[in-house]
C-alpha cells in the first residue's frame, strides 16, 4: 500500500538552494519576520560608512565660511538683509537659515572647528536617514528598496563634506512626511515651514502640502494650519522686515536670480544661450505649472471623489464644498501612501523644471526618486538601473552634456512612468443606486 506524503514532508524535501532563495525573497519582500530588522541594519551600516567618510575623505569649503562671515554680522547687530554678504555674495536665504546656522555657529567656535561640523552634520544625515526609512515603512515599501538609501555617494557628499543648507531643509521636509503620516498634522505644518524658512527650496512641495492638508483636515482646518505656518514665518522674519521689509523679501525670496551655466547640472546640453534665455525660463515655467496643475486635478484631488474646478466657488466663499460627514471620509482617505506619493510627485516636478539644479539639489531628490520609482515600477530590475543612472548624472563633477541629460531624462522617466503608474490610486467608486421593488 503506497503511503501518501504529507505537504510538510514535501516541503522539507525541496532542494536547499530553493528554499534558501524563498527565504531571501521573503525577507526582501516584506513577508518575514527578519524583514523589519533590514532597515536597521542598513541604518547602522550607513553609520559606519559615514565615519569612514569624515575620517578619509578630505573636506570641502564651498559655502561654510561663507555662512558663518555672514552669521558673524548677524550676530554683531546687523538685521538689515541687503547689507549682510560673505564670501560667496549677500544672504539669499530666509531667516529660519540665520537662526540656525547660528546655533552651528556658537556649537563650533564661531565656524572653526570644521570637524565638528562635519560630525554634526553627520548626525543631522543619520537623523534624516532614519525618518526617511521610517516614511518608507509607513508606507509599506518592501526592504529590497531600502539599500538605496545608504548607496549615495553624491548624498553622503552633500551633508558631511559640503555642510550645506539644504541638509537641514531636507530634515524638516522629511520631518513633515513623518508627521502627515502619523496625522500629526500641527507637528507636520510647523516642521514644514520651518525648512521653508531655512530655504525657499521647499516652495516646490507647497500645492502638495495644501492638498494634504485640505483632504485631512477639510476646509477650515487647513485654513487654520496655513494661518499656523504664516505666523512662523512672519514671527521669524520680524527682526528683519522692522529693519527693512523689502530688503529681506526681495533677498529671502529672490524668485529673479540669475543662475551661473557653469554651476548647472540639469540643462548643461542645452548650451549657455538658451540657458541664459528668458524664453527657456519662462518655457520651464509654463512647463511646471501645467504638469502640476495635471496632477492636481487627476491625483492629488482624488479623496475628495469631486473636481477642482468644482470645489473652488464654494473656497472663493471661504466655505467648505463638502458637508461635514464627508469631510470626515475625505480624511479617512489621506494614507501614509497618499501623503508620501502627493509630497515627493510635487517636489520632483518642481526639480524637473528648474531653472537650474546645484549638486546640494540632490539633497531632495536622493531619497524621493526610490520610492516613486517603486510606486510607479515595483519591480527592482527596473528601479535600480534607474536610480543608479541618476546616481552617475549627478556623480559627473563638472556636469556634461551626457550627464545632463541622463539626470534629466531619469527625472522625466520618473514623472512620466508615476502618472500612468498611478492612474487607478484612490479611485472611489459611488455605489449603484438601490433598484426599487
Amino acid at each position: 500500500m503506497e503511503v501518501k506524503r504529507k505537504p510538510a514532508q514535501a516541503s522539507r524535501e525541496q532542494p536547499v538552494h530553493v528554499q534558501a532563495l524563498t527565504f531571501v525573497l521573503d525577507v526582501a519582500c516584506g513577508r518575514h519576520a527578519l524583514s523589519p530588522l533590514i532597515p536597521v541594519a542598513l541604518w547602522l551600516a550607513d553609520a559606519v560608512l559615514t565615519c569612514l567618510v569624515i575620517w578619509k575623505i578630505p573636506y570641502t569649503e564651498i559655502d561654510w565660511i561663507a555662512y558663518m562671515e555672514q552669521i558673524t554680522q548677524f550676530v554683531n547687530g546687523e538685521r538689515d538683509y541687503t547689507k549682510i554678504k560673505g564670501g560667496t555674495g549677500p544672504l539669499v536665504y530666509p531667516a529660519a537659515h540665520v537662526y540656525t546656522y547660528t546655533g552651528l555657529y556658537y556649537l563650533t567656535g564661531e565656524g572653526e572647528n570644521i570637524l565638528l561640523a562635519q560630525q554634526l552634520f553627520a548626525v543631522l544625515y543619520m537623523a534624516t536617514l532614519g525618518l526617511v526609512m521610517l516614511c518608507y515603512w509607513k508606507a509599506k515599501v518592501p526592504p529590497y528598496i531600502f539599500p538605496l538609501l545608504i548607496l549615495s555617494k553624491r548624498l553622503h557628499s552633500v551633508f558631511v563634506l559640503r555642510c550645506f543648507n539644504d541638509c537641514f531643509a531636507a530634515f524638516f521636509l522629511w520631518l513633515a512626511i513623518f508627521s502627515f503620516q502619523r496625522r500629526l498634522w500641527a507637528l507636520g505644518a510647523m516642521a514644514y515651514t520651518w525648512g521653508l524658512g531655512i530655504k525657499m527650496s521647499l516652495l516646490l512641495v507647497l500645492p502638495a502640502v495644501a492638498a494634504v492638508l485640505l483632504h485631512a483636515r477639510g476646509f477650515s482646518g487647513a485654513l487654520s494650519l496655513a494661518w499656523l505656518m504664516t505666523q512662523v514665518q512672519v514671527v521669524i522674519a520680524l527682526p528683519f522686515v522692522a529693519t527693512n521689509t523689502n530688503g529681506y523679501l526681495a533677498r529671502a525670496f529672490e524668485l529673479s536670480r540669475q543662475f551661473k551655466f557653469e554651476w548647472t547640472v540639469n540643462w548643461r546640453m542645452m548650451g549657455e544661450a538658451t540657458f541664459l534665455s528668458g524664453e527657456f525660463a519662462l518655457a520651464l515655467l509654463a512647463l511646471h505649472a501645467a504638469v502640476l496643475g495635471l496632477f492636481l486635478t487627476t491625483r492629488w484631488m482624488r479623496p475628495a471623489n469631486k473636481s477642482l474646478l468644482g470645489m473652488v466657488p464654494a473656497w472663493l466663499r471661504f466655505s467648505s464644498a463638502l458637508t461635514p460627514d464627508e469631510e470626515i471620509r475625505v480624511s479617512r482617505r489621506v494614507t501614509p501612501d497618499f501623503v508620501m506619493t502627493t509630497i515627493l510627485s510635487a517636489n520632483l516636478i518642481g526639480l524637473l523644471f528648474a531653472r537650474s539644479l546645484h549638486y546640494q539639489f540632490y539633497a531632495y531628490l536622493a531619497w524621493s526618486t526610490p520610492f516613486l520609482l517603486w510606486r510607479a515600477l515595483p519591480n527592482a530590475a527596473l528601479v535600480y538601473p534607474l536610480f543608479f543612472l541618476q546616481e552617475w548624472a549627478w556623480n559627473v563633477f563638472p556636469s556634461t552634456s551626457e550627464s545632463s541629460t541622463a539626470a534629466v531624462s531619469v527625472m522625466a522617466t520618473t514623472v512620466l512612468v508615476l502618472y500612468f503608474g498611478t492612474r487607478k490610486d484612490g479611485i472611489v467608486l459611488k455605489k449603484p443606486a438601490a433598484k426599487k421593488q
